[in-house]
């Protein structure tokens, strides 16, 4: 499969695409912006056509397209991107987001990557003036960006509840169909593959049948 492909698939399987603000990814690019003294900074997810702000400080977009995006850059190299002044950069001098609003000159990403291996956006940190960061500030962007990888990865998550009561009904959470009940055997069918074998329990009870 091609590899943007799947990292696309692997973004939209996450459902974080167009929806609210969350206070737990709001948390994490204020604390990057305070550790890094930046005006803004972002959580940004790459999507196929466009870069869109999941959570973002100190800005008014909530996406841009992406062949303007730093983050598009970004997603591409294992370690934190650093520009320190974008108008000095034959990739970024000529972009509208560093020639008018917002006027970057400074950025620093820190790609987003999945336990799946695929990058799909990152958490940043934006100036309007040139400057760097310190190995500190590196090191803290660092690791509020596996905080936010983190946060994704157990949103991911498959969530089934099962029936209080008799214990043998369960609904899946990821589906979001709060009627969908129904049985353990039915839902290992429908989402895994199912072969048979013989527990100890059963074994042990089939022997003792079978004991003269």
């Amino acid at each position: 499969m091609d590899h943007e492909k799947r990292r696309l698939d692997v973004l939209k399987s996450y459902d974080l695409l167009d929806t609210p603000a969350e206070k737990v990814f709001d948390d994490l690019t204020a604390l990057a912006a305070t550790l890094c003294q930046v005006p803004i900074s972002l959580v940004s997810l790459v999507d196929q056509h466009r870069q869109w702000f999941k959570s973002r400080q100190g800005l008014d977009a909530t996406e841009t397209p992406r062949d303007m995006a730093f983050c598009h850059h970004a997603i591409r190299r294992d370690e934190v991107m650093v520009v320190e002044d974008a108008t000095n950069d034959p990739r970024f001098e000529d972009n509208p987001l560093v020639t008018g609003d917002p006027n970057i000159r400074f950025y620093a990403g820190a790609p987003l990557e999945m336990e799946s291996g695929y990058r799909i956006g990152t958490l940043c940190v934006i100036d309007q003036v040139p400057r760097s960061l310190d190995d500190d500030q590196l090191r803290a962007l660092e690791v509020l960006r596996n905080a936010v990888v983190a946060h994704v990865e157990l949103r991911g998550a498959r969530l089934v509840t099962i029936c209080a009561w008799c214990s043998n009904m369960l609904r899946d959470e990821h589906t979001g169909r709060h009627t969908d009940w129904q049985s353990w055997q039915k839902y290992l069918a429908d989402t895994c593959s199912v072969t048979h074998g013989i527990c100890p329990r059963c074994l042990e009870l089939q022997r003792q049948k079978l004991s003269p």
